[in-house]
């Protein structure tokens, strides 16, 4: 597996038709994302980027918030500081915090631990007016610990406090030091209203997502080492909602729930990914997608015209695009032969001719399907100041819309 140095910008890269892509898929992708309102995307296959576009004038050192998919960076810094002897998940939360950290009777607050915050099963009354509020008078009793599951934020937010109280230091400095720095990240959490929020680059997003993908070391760098913290955070945490972990949402479970409402629904979380796959999601789409099985991170960073708590159903739709990125099988194809581009591989100019002597448009993109030149039948794409490798052209008439490999030598 690749990772890529923790300072700079270098970040090596796989073609996509070494993954067997095809380019109009890829555009089709890309054009539902734009569609959807997104600023960023990003694909690793085992480390490397495989696609990586940004759209609306999002630049890739711009920062956007993870929203709710940061929860799962505060699950990982929890974990370190169990590693490091601080806390115990199985502690009391109010070991922490002190008691009367909610207004539930002294002897119902003591039964909410680090882990029931962490698995969204403190108990606490979620039809209070501000499921943000983190003010005693907002933390209620309703059920004791670990008996309901909601999607409750304010003992999550409290977790950045039970870290703090732990370690004796921020918690942006406590992640910064054992996560961040050592793996090339950048971001902070910021305070927003009632909820601390994490904003970074996409790429950072994805370097987080690789930490993940290989379990917790980057590269031969281990930083969580607690292998069986490690493995309960991705897996199911508790026997009301299978689908959630510590922090983290999970497929491949025989039935899930979602933010917002206490019902249980049958099936996979995301009916069409891998059962494998888990997610950090948030508010207006921020996805954080891993695959072990396959070596994918993707990860989505945006706007979403809905207004859902997380928004699965994007997510879902996503993959129907991602699952159909692969070509088709068939290696023959009448309307290619209509066209011919030569001299390929070619160093100078590119020919492109018809054999129907079509009108034509044409626009040539990097192997990762960057835009770089376009022009018409009266004018041909010129390599010269291009580097060697490999490049798309992609040529439009008005019977066919098709794509050619070319080598630049």
């Amino acid at each position: 597996m690749y990772f890529p140095p923790t300072s700079g910008t270098a970040w090596e890269t796989t073609s996509p038709a070494m993954l067997g892509y095809c380019p109009e898929k890829i555009e089709a992708l890309y054009t539902f994302l734009e569609e959807n309102q997104s600023k960023a995307f990003l694909l690793l296959k085992d480390g490397k980027i495989v696609l990586e576009q940004y759209f609306d004038g999002f630049q890739p050192t711009d920062n956007w918030y993870w929203a709710s998919a940061g929860k799962t960076i505060t699950a990982f810094t929890v974990g370190i500081a169990q590693q490091e002897g601080f806390l115990s998940i199985d502690d009391p939360t109010a070991d922490y915090l002190g008691e009367g950290w909610t207004t539930a009777p002294l002897e119902k607050e003591q039964l909410i631990t680090v882990k029931n915050q962490l698995s969204m099963t403190t108990g606490l009354d979620y039809t209070v007016p501000n499921l943000g509020c983190t003010d005693p008078t907002c933390l209620l009793y309703l059920a004791d610990a670990g008996e309901q599951w909601y999607y409750h934020n304010a003992p999550y937010t409290l977790l950045d406090q039970v870290i703090e109280g732990a370690t004796n230091t921020t918690l942006n400095q406590y992640f910064s030091q054992k996560v961040r720095i050592p793996i090339g990240m950048n971001g902070t959490f910021l305070p927003v209203e009632e909820n601390n929020v994490y904003f970074s680059t996409p790429r950072s997003m994805a370097r987080f997502g690789l930490l993940m993908l290989n379990e917790g070391s980057w590269g031969t760098t281990p930083i969580m080492t607690d292998a069986t913290y490690f493995n309960e955070m991705i897996n199911t945490s508790q026997d009301l909602n299978l689908s959630y972990g510590y922090l983290w949402w999970l497929n491949g479970k025989s039935s899930f729930m979602v933010p917002g409402t206490t019902a249980t629904f049958p099936g996979f979380l995301i009916p069409n990914a891998p059962a494998d796959t888990y997610l950090a999601a948030g508010k207006n789409g921020q996805f954080l997608s891993i695959t072990p099985s396959e070596g994918l991170v993707w990860i989505r960073m945006g706007d979403n015209p809905d207004d859902l708590p997380v928004p699965f159903l994007l997510n879902t739709q996503i993959w129907d695009k991602i699952n159909d990125l692969v070509c088709p099988l068939s290696t023959t194809d009448i309307t290619k032969e209509k066209w011919q581009v030569f001299p390929n591989p070619v160093v100078h100019e590119l020919t492109i001719q018809s054999a129907e002597h079509l009108s034509h448009t044409w626009e040539l993109y990097t192997h990762t399907l960057q835009f770089i030149q376009r022009g018409d039948q009266f004018s041909s794409p010129d390599f010269s100041v291009y580097a060697q490798g490999m490049y798309w052209v992609k040529i439009q008439s008005d019977k066919d819309v098709i794509w050619k490999k070319v080598l630049k030598n």
